[in-house]
């Protein structure tokens, strides 16, 4: 080949593309998304190194210019200016898998690159290739091959009846739905190319893709509920974001979604089946998505993108009688990822189809394409400012990838020491994640919550037995957990979920810290401003008051727990007894009945019948005549229990510094 840069171009695009539906690795905790993530942020640095070889091979700025460069390039800049702005934990949102910088820039670098290949033919052959790969996987598995093998605990995921390589269900459903329409659309309407081998080949990609698309689909309503956020509280944190002039333009902040969704739940959510997830990390779908975080910055620049796609789709320069689907048979395949993006959430695969179609359907159009060309060998100081600006940022690209890739390594390795029973290697591992990373707020959580799991072994020791040595450990460990949960919070205060876990940590020190009663209040008040509409920090945060035997506060917590969700049996229960803690037994009496009406006796008897036995025990406290029949059990299943104190105490608690408080900097 006449220039060998071109073909290690076109190889490494195409092997980029062939390999990221199929590329996964066991390395990290998340065996999928977080691979194709950083498979394809290597790959568009690739794609630069290369390119600047280039540059220092031929001494030459060439420059292909096609009309969509500006469109395509104003996208990450909005994205880019929202986690600059608005962004709290501005790390996190470069590197969240849905919907981050990393992710936008990356499959920017590749849509360019692919505008500009010389066979993109080829391009879409490996495509229908990776596809058939994919949809022969999903098949394969469907049927459970490893189900009575002994396979290594490095690769028991395989016995997973419902692995991809994708990990997720509904990712794998968008992927193959893209190529059924995708192949069907070939073999209907691409006329120019009836061969009997072509046709043979697109019947067995369109075959595969279906019988695998529709055995997905089967395992993912069998094997449900997949629980996707609401659409009426995904509209309203969309338009939420209009009401403040920062947040309209640049939005709520890449990675901040939690936070707004948070504020905008309604009564009624609590009534739905996913009333449990205090909140959800992405919107139900992807433009709304997009606008929640971006603000109208972001949403109109994708917007373009997606005018300028159905615009290039429908501008293929043939024959004007023709259909479109004659003209261009990717128009099927606008028109359903445009659907996608409408009524699905944000994911990697969702938007590396939507760039890479974008692509592929400018490409097709090289009519307004412009070569320009501009020789440097005499302007020294230009080469080497450009030779050494491209190493210092593909250097330092390179290097930030590879830190937090080895901390997700080693966070992996960490969950490993939990299942060969290794305190040590748990601590040390997670510990390492953080100082690769410390910007992840899993990591400070977790390392937060073993350093809780040391203090708690070593405070439930016999009081005897504790040597001054062990008090010490506690005090750091405990010191060192809260700051863990500080950390959390530092990262996005607008999180209420921060604070809940704050709360948590600080609620298990009730008995081993001094300070841990107002501090935990503190913290659960905070989560509770933030998450106004959450019955469970309200029934958390009564369980803290019943505790400490504050049985009026824990009854005014209990009581609005009960009022956000009054199906809700175990507020009931907590009411109840803290109501007989009180003395107050006729709505201890009434609160037991309502618990009994709200628990299925079917699912849960011992529930009922410990509920039941509660009640005979409150009724014997009132007087004679007020006794009524217990209510028939109906409705929902539900856990009973009241809060419950810390496993370990600690005489004399541990004095903590006051920088272990909530509000302490």
């Amino acid at each position: 080949m006449k220039n060998p840069i071109l073909l290690i171009k076109t190889i490494l695009i195409n092997a980029v593309i062939f390999l990221f539906p199929l590329f996964f690795l066991t390395a990290t905790q998340e065996f999928f998304v977080t691979n194709k993530l950083y498979f394809l942020a290597f790959g568009a640095l690739a794609l630069l190194l290369i390119s600047t070889i280039e540059f220092i091979v031929t001494k030459k700025i060439v420059w292909e210019k096609n009309p969509l460069d500006n469109i395509l390039v104003l996208f990450p800049i909005t994205v880019a200016l929202s986690v600059v702005i608005a962004s709290p934990n501005k790390v996190q949102a470069i590197l969240n898998q849905n919907f981050g910088l990393l992710a936008i820039f990356s499959l920017t670098i590749l849509a360019y690159y692919i505008l500009r290949a010389k066979n993109t033919l080829m391009t879409i052959n490996i495509m229908q290739v990776a596809s058939l790969i994919v949809s022969f996987i999903t098949i394969i598995f469907f049927f459970d091959p490893f189900k009575n093998t002994n396979l290594p605990t490095n690769l028991a995921f395989l016995k997973n009846p419902g692995f991809n390589t994708f990990g997720g269900q509904l990712d794998l459903i968008i992927f193959l739905g893209f190529f059924a329409v995708f192949n069907l659309s070939r073999f209907f309407f691409d006329k120019n190319k009836k061969s009997t081998n072509h046709l043979m080949l697109n019947v067995i990609y369109s075959v595969f893709n279906l019988v695998a698309l529709v055995l997905s689909i089967y395992y993912f309503i069998k094997h449900g509920p997949f629980y996707l956020t609401p659409y009426n509280i995904s509209w309203f944190s969309a338009v939420e974001i209009l009401k403040n002039p920062v947040s309209a333009l640049f939005g709520t902040g890449i990675d901040n979604f939690a936070s707004v969704f948070s504020r905008m739940k309604d009564l009624a959510y609590n009534q739905t089946n996913v009333w449990t997830i205090s909140s959800f990390i992405i919107s139900r779908s992807t433009l709304l998505h997009i606008m929640t975080e971006a603000g109208l910055f972001g949403i109109a620049a994708f917007v373009i993108l997606v005018l300028e796609l159905i615009r290039r789709a429908l501008n293929k320069k043939t024959d004007h009688n023709q259909s479109c689907l004659v003209k261009n048979p990717l128009c099927l395949n606008v028109i359903y990822i445009i659907l996608i993006v409408l009524f699905f959430p944000p994911s990697l695969v969702t938007f590396f189809l939507f760039f890479v179609l974008l692509a592929l359907v400018a490409s097709e159009n090289k009519t307004d394409v412009k070569d320009y060309g501009f020789d440097v060998s005499n302007l020294l100081p230009i080469y080497i400012g450009m030779i050494t600006i491209s190493f210092i940022f593909i250097g330092i690209s390179c290097y930030f990838l590879s830190r937090v890739y080895l901390a997700e390594y080693y966070f992996k390795k960490s969950l490993d020491g939990y299942i060969n029973n290794s305190a040590k290697e748990v601590y040390d591992n997670q510990r390492v994640a953080i100082t690769y990373n410390p910007y992840l707020e899993k990591y400070r959580l977790n390392f937060a919550q073993t350093n809780i799991m040391i203090a708690n072994n070593l405070a439930s020791k016999p009081q005897d037995k504790i040597t001054d040595q062990d008090k010490q450990n506690i005090a750091q460990a405990i010191q060192a957990a809260i700051a863990e949960g500080k950390a959390v919070v530092t990262l996005n205060p607008q999180k209420a979920n921060s604070w809940a876990n704050l709360a948590e940590i600080y609620r298990n020190l009730l008995y081993v810290a001094q300070g841990a009663d107002a501090w935990t209040v503190s913290s659960y008040q905070r989560a509770i401003t933030l998450d106004p509409q959450n019955p469970t920090y309200r029934l958390n945060l009564g369980g803290v008051y019943y505790s400490l035997r504050n049985f009026d506060e824990a009854i005014r917590f209990f009581e609005t727990a009960a009022a956000l969700k009054p199906d809700w049996s175990n507020a009931h229960y907590n009411l109840a007894w803290a109501a007989f803690q009180k003395g107050n037994y006729q709505n201890a009496v009434a609160e037991m009945q309502s618990t009994l009406s709200l628990i299925n006796i079917k699912d849960n008897r011992a529930d009922y019948e410990k509920a039941q036995k509660d009640l005979e025990e409150f009724k014997k406290k009132l007087p004679q005549e007020s006794l009524e029949t217990s209510p028939s059990a109906e409705q929902q299943p539900n856990q009973l229990s009241l809060p419950n104190p810390p496993a370990a105490t600690l005489e004399p608690k541990i004095k903590l510094p006051k920088e272990a408080s909530p509000e302490a900097r």
